[in-house]
């Protein structure tokens, strides 16, 4: 059981990290970062980072290049069958009716093939 929690709870993050560290091997001029809306905070942390502008629902990565159809890439990690929340839903319309790509990642090999395809 221990095995299964630990995978659940550090699945996304691993995910994430082996994504970037592709993107940086084999795209290194391409600008990605992480947006790091998740985690533990208390409620003074959490008012002051709202103040500052962090926004429920924002992706785990914002790939910063622009293509002939999209200003840019967002990309939301999702472990195994992870389902969206409500914020993360309401980013994503945002996202795409201001013309950026927005992407669901669940593997590596997903997320290889999806940025092969918007770097094209």
């Amino acid at each position: 059981m221990k095995t299964y929690i630990t995978r659940r709870k550090y699945g996304e993050s691993e995910l994430q990290r082996n994504c970037v560290k592709w993107l940086r091997l084999h795209f290194p001029d391409i600008v990605c970062f992480a947006v790091p809306n998740g985690g533990a905070r208390n409620k003074i942390s959490a008012a002051i980072l709202k103040g500052e502008g962090v926004l429920a629902g924002c992706t785990d990565l914002v790939i910063l290049k622009p293509n002939k159809e999209y200003h840019a890439l967002f990309v939301e990690m999702k472990y195994e069958k992870g389902r969206q929340t409500q914020s993360q839903k309401d980013f994503e319309t945002k996202c795409v009716k201001n013309g950026y790509k927005y992407m669901i990642c669940r593997s590596l090999s997903g997320f290889m093939d999806e940025v092969k395809k918007y770097l094209a």
